[in-house]
């Protein structure tokens, strides 16, 4: 069970969670996937301050998604992220995992509801390591998904959507089932997309290649940070479609994401990824990551805000 927070914060005001954490069952979004959503996470860092981790870029990001469905918060992305801070004070949490989440309320119930309150809110919790602590130092198991991310005429690949994850739940699920830790979902097209809920890297002879924005891939934030990281140490990158084989034969894979961090992969449809271990690009991308983010890296002083 995760452990959240007693205290919430709902458009503009930190409340008890048995106050305003609970909605209708004639919640909109409810009924229809109408919502958008954000995960960011906290770090305590070796200095003792805690610091949210690309905060800005995460309520943009919420607010951009609430644009490609047309919903309008009530409140500002000021608001929001000075949220995302008060819930951790409140809550006394020196890390833990924030969801900010925008829906259509409860009122009219066709499709079409363009007066239904829009209320936002923001959640925390404590939360690990998504992956399991094994699978970000020895890497986890992948299997490719009968299921395909959605089209770009389909839904909004770039929009974090409440609605558009039903394929990334009924994959994950499909590979837990198989015996499998993580699903790597193909675009309709064939060629490697992400993870159920992460972006996805492969390495060959020391060159680091990840889908492009415009292979049906969410913008992931860590994606940015993880290939901000690699220019700055010199490794080689590139942005190139990916097709199975090339995933097969890769030197090492790894994902990325807000949750997951830098989970590496060692096993892909029944393929070892390499030697079968966690490759050293990986390893190097993933310990200077977790210092940027926990450590005593002050490299990118703009993407940590202060709690």
């Amino acid at each position: 069970m995760v452990e959240f927070g007693k205290k919430i914060w709902k458009d503009g005001k930190v409340v008890g969670f048995d106050e305003g954490g609970h909605t209708s069952l004639l919640t909109h979004t409810l009924h229809y996937g109408v919502g958008a959503f954000e995960g960011i996470r906290a770090y305590k860092r070796a200095d003792g301050a805690t610091c949210v981790f690309r905060l800005t870029e995460h309520v943009d990001r919420l607010f951009d998604s609430c644009k490609l469905v047309m919903i309008e918060p009530r409140v500002t992305r000021a608001q929001v992220h000075e949220g995302c801070l008060d819930v951790l004070r409140q809550n006394e949490l020196e890390e833990g995992y924030l969801r900010p989440i925008t829906i259509m309320g409860e009122g009219a119930m066709g499709i079409h509801a363009p007066d239904n309150p829009i209320e936002t809110y923001v959640i925390a919790w404590k939360w690990g390591a998504y992956l399991g602590k094994e699978g970000l130092e020895k890497g986890i198991r992948c299997k490719i998904a009968s299921y395909a991310r959605h089209h770009i005429n389909v839904g909004f690949a770039k929009g974090k959507l409440t609605g558009q994850y039903i394929n990334s739940v009924v994959a994950k699920h499909e590979a837990i089932a198989s015996g499998y830790d993580e699903a790597i979902l193909l675009d309709v097209n064939g060629y490697v997309s992400e993870g159920s809920g992460e972006n996805i890297f492969i390495v060959k002879k020391g060159r680091i290649t990840t889908p492009p924005l415009s292979s049906s891939i969410l913008a992931g934030i860590t994606r940015d940070t993880v290939m901000t990281l690699a220019r700055e140490d010199g490794t080689p990158l590139q942005e190139e479609r990916i097709t199975r084989d090339e995933l097969y034969l890769a030197d090492e894979v790894f994902l990325t994401g807000t949750a997951a961090e830098v989970t590496p992969v060692r096993e892909v449809d029944g393929r070892a990824v390499g030697t079968g271990q966690v490759g050293e690009v990986t390893r190097r991308l993933q310990e200077r990551y977790f210092d940027v983010v926990r450590g005593s890296d002050t490299s990118h002083p703009e993407w940590l805000a202060r709690v």
